[in-house]
């Protein structure tokens, strides 16, 4: 077993058996269910495409989000910007992304970015496993690919859960 394979077994592993089978079934309503005021979401905009709610930096205390904020921010700030970044033309931003309104179009998303995401990952040999991530990432920039990939894991997983969480909320209040 390689590097590379460790880091896919431990994305593939909560993928296929916690996250993915948990968001079967997913509404509309649950996915922009505001539990609290003042959520942040996925919002249509009056001139324009849908927009997440964001701001650098984060508030503190940071807001609650809704299922749709953190299945967008998983699909497109996780893998989608990540991907783009590292395997592709680097076009993609909070800008230019089309943010997900509706459950269906959120986990297609998912879906397509946690693929193109996946393939780059899987391409890396050990070298690049090891190179620095660079300019892209930021404060990240001079930790190994390997790091990176071990922290985007983490955050699919922080935010799946919550969304499992935020899905088990629903289902108790409605």
């Amino acid at each position: 077993m390689t590097w590379r394979e460790e880091l896919l077994d431990q994305l593939d592993f909560y993928w296929d058996y916690h996250l993915m089978p948990r968001l079967e079934g997913l509404t509309d309503a649950e996915y922009l269910w505001e539990p609290v005021p003042d959520c942040w979401t996925v919002r249509a905009t009056p001139d324009g495409p849908p927009m997440i709610d964001w701001q650098w930096p984060v508030p503190e205390p940071p807001p609650v989000t809704t299922i749709a904020w953190r299945l967008a921010h998983i699909a497109v700030q996780v893998f989608g910007i990540r991907a783009s970044a590292h395997f592709g033309d680097g076009s993609l931003s909070i800008t230019t992304a089309g943010w997900p309104i509706t459950a269906e179009q959120g986990l297609a998303a998912l879906r397509e970015y946690h693929d193109v995401w996946r393939a780059g990952v899987a391409s890396l040999d050990d070298a690049a496993l090891q190179r620095p991530v660079g300019a892209a990432e930021g404060p990240w920039a001079d930790r190994s690919m390997a790091t990176l990939i071990l922290h985007l894991n983490r955050e699919v997983m922080h935010h799946g859960a919550e969304i499992c969480l935020l899905r088990d909320l629903y289902r108790a209040e409605f």
